[in-house]
């Protein structure tokens, strides 16, 4: 089977998926709609598998595959058609998107068993998938576009999946509107570009770059505000600064959907945007320069914030964002198959994380604070082991996946000098702060004295609360419909959450095979050499500075996780309270604690300096020249001659003769003066 040909099955699957749920999802019983929506999804993957060995038989010049289904457009010049792009990046793109979406759906099998709206819910994350895989294949701009604005669209109808949720509906509308902003960032970038070019096709653009954009092309300035324009497309999907608040928020979707928005797809799609037009940043220092210091700050603020939410799912969040961090600063500084790797690595261990989390807070009949979990090591050992690997690998201790994708982009970084060691040491700083929230989670959770619901569990009952209140605002919620449901599962019990994560481990211990350093395994570098054969200049780091690296990296992941104990777990063992150390270190850096509990006030600065002024002029528009201009002037004006007019119709047609031919005679005589006076 050609690559292509399996290109256009694994969009279509999960399209058929979703749209066959979608129409029937009333009539789905059981697990029936679970099993279709995985199956559609995981025969993706098989046919990602067929499109990589058929990409693998070519030549590595040959490795870059456009099909068309149809012209959709030709106005102007302009050719826009329905076609998609396999090459070695889109290729890796799919493995991960399937492969992770499958296991995530496997997943749900379970944990979403009991729901209300379950066929419903296998039928967006369907949609979602199929949005995803449109937009990583599109082979021009017009379908790119396409692809993201869908991608938007499944994820507001997944975040605010439980639409009795206020908190949820607000989050999905949050997560919507700053999506957009992105969105026409994108468009207005796309366009510029077109406008230059004269294609949207990417291939054609590509080749057309170095004349068009060069040095000496006078259109340099051009192509930097078209690359930014793009990169808030990017950010805004990504969740980097300032356009990030709508992912902790994002967090009121099921457990499922978090995983799926936040390890494989979604927020990965900024990252996957900028390697595809390496060839154009190539051409813009500032381009470049800006989309590194944006993943810096976002790394950084990210991480300081993780170490003081208590929200579980949240502090994985915030971790998710500051690894996007590091994705957006390699790709952005040059390091594209480092960004690339961390982004396949980080696929594997973040969904694991949310997995596991999810378990855990099931194991809480829904409750998702910290403040309130301790001591599970012993009730849930699965769900132990799954963290603590997913942790490992976050933290970048080896021989974990994580370990050698972030070493991989901060190498590469470091090779290049000059005012790159900025970089690499905020990189470093990020990655003793992964270390600390992420074992400040995992030690808060499963040490300790057993928390109620933990002793309950070890006694073999799963704790189920009698009245279901929403974690976020504790409003009590019908669990029949539009909440989430009476059931709760965990991966002790439930096979296929079992099998998912435990899938997920084994990535997560065996991801870093793909790049293993010194030229010992690379199989990922060689695989997308064809896409990044074109870079004039490509960096390599030295082996000293790689070894180096990683005896850095591992050292700040252990004193991290050193520093975590020493808080969070250390005192409970000696009998203390398990708060002492850390309360402490609240009290004396009172500020920097607020700050970073309170995000940064993001939020709060967004709300003064868009949000209100915005909501006060549409205020003052509707009461002003909405109210008296258009409805008054304009609507009323027009309707009042409308009645006016009916009216006097109404009184000429009184149905008396007289009246008629008195109207006829005077008709008559109008005729008669007009031509006399004519003649």
């Amino acid at each position: 089977m050609s690559p292509t040909a399996a290109g256009w099955i694994v969009l279509a699957l999960p399209l058929f998926g979703a749209i066959v749920l979608g129409l029937g999802f009333k009539a789905w019983k059981g697990v029936a709609a679970g099993i279709l929506g995985t199956a559609t999804v995981g025969l993706g993957f098989v046919f990602s598998l067929l499109a990589l060995i058929g990409l693998q038989g070519k030549d590595e010049e040959s490795r870059q595959i456009a099909s068309s289904l149809w012209t959709y457009a030709k106005v102007g010049g302009v050719d826009v058609k329905m076609e998609i792009l396999v090459d070695p990046l889109s290729i890796v793109m799919l493995l991960v998107v399937t492969g992770v979406s499958t296991l995530i759906h496997l997943y749900s099998l379970a944990y979403m068993r009991g729901d209300a709206g379950y066929g419903r819910f296998f039928s967006y994350l369907n949609f979602f998938v199929f949005s995803m895989l449109l937009l990583v294949l599109a082979s021009n701009f017009v379908l790119l576009i396409v692809g993201w604005a869908f991608v938007g669209a499944a994820s507001y109808m997944l975040i605010s999946y439980w639409y009795r949720r206020t908190t949820a509906t607000s989050a999905g509308i949050k997560a919507f509107v700053i999506n957009v902003v992105g969105d026409i960032g994108l468009v207005l970038g796309a366009i510029l570009l077109l406008s230059h070019t004269g294609t949207v096709d990417f291939i054609d653009t590509f080749a057309a770059a170095e004349h068009t954009f060069g040095p000496g092309s006078g259109s340099t300035g051009s192509l930097t505000a078209g690359l930014l324009l793009i990169m808030i497309g990017a950010f805004a999907k990504s969740a980097q600064l300032p356009l990030h608040t709508w992912l902790p928020d994002a967090m009121e979707g099921p457990t499922p959907v978090s995983s799926l928005i936040h390890a494989a797809t979604m927020v990965t799609a900024g990252v996957y945007l900028i390697a595809r037009l390496h060839p154009l940043m190539e051409l813009s220092t500032t381009a470049q320069t800006v989309g590194a210091i944006v993943g810096l700050l976002t790394l950084l603020v990210a991480g300081t914030i993780g170490l003081t939410q208590t929200d579980l799912k949240r502090v994985i969040a915030y971790s998710t964002m500051s690894q996007i961090g590091y994705m957006i600063m390699g790709v952005s500084a040059g390091a594209y198959v480092a960004g690339m790797f961390h982004l396949v690595t980080h696929a594997f261990f973040k969904a694991l994380l949310f997995m596991a989390a999810g378990s855990l807070i099931a194991a809480m009949a829904g409750e998702q604070s910290l403040d309130k979990m301790r001591g599970f090591r012993k009730a849930m050992p699965f769900t132990f082991a799954a963290f603590v690997i997913g942790g490992l690998a976050l933290a970048g201790i080896p021989p974990f996946s994580g370990f050698f994708s972030k070493d991989e982009i901060l190498a590469v970084l470091a090779e290049q000098g000059g005012w790159h060691w900025i970089l690499v040491v905020g990189g470093y700083v990020g990655a003793f702060l992964t270390a600390v929230y992420t074992w400040r989670m995992i030690f808060r959770a499963f040490w300790g004295e057993p928390c109620p619901e933990a002793k309950e569990l070890e006694e073999g009952h799963l704790h189920h609360a009698e009245v279901h209140r929403n974690p976020a605002t504790g409003e009590v919620e019908d669990t029949d419909v539009g909440f989430p449901g009476p059931e709760h599962h965990i991966a002790e019990r439930a096979t296929p959450m079992r099998v998912a994560m435990g899938g997920l481990a084994v990535l997560a211990i065996l991801g870093g095979l793909l790049g293993i350093p010194f030229g010992i395994l690379t199989p990922l570098e060689h695989f997308l050499e064809p896409t990044f054969a074109d870079i004039h200049h490509p960096v390599h780091p030295g082996d000293g500075i790689t070894a180096i690296g990683l005896l850095v990296g591992t050292g700040l992941g252990l004193a991290g996780i050193y520093v975590a104990y020493l808080v969070w777990a250390r005192p409970q063992e000696r009998g203390e309270a398990p708060t002492t150390i850390s309360a402490g270190w609240q009290q004396r850096f009172a500020p920097v604690h607020r700050l970073f509990v309170n995000k940064w006030y993001f939020d709060e600065l967004i709300n003064a300096l868009i949000v209100t002024p915005f909501r006060a002029f549409g205020r003052f528009a509707h009461d002003s020249f909405e109210r008296l201009v258009i409805g008054g002037a304009i609507v009323g004006g027009a309707t009042g001659a409308t009645r006016g007019a009916s009216a006097l119709v109404r009184r000429l047609q009184s149905g008396y003769l007289r009246s008629y031919s008195a109207v006829l005679l005077s008709g008559l005589v109008v005729v008669l003066v007009y031509f006399l006076a004519q003649s």
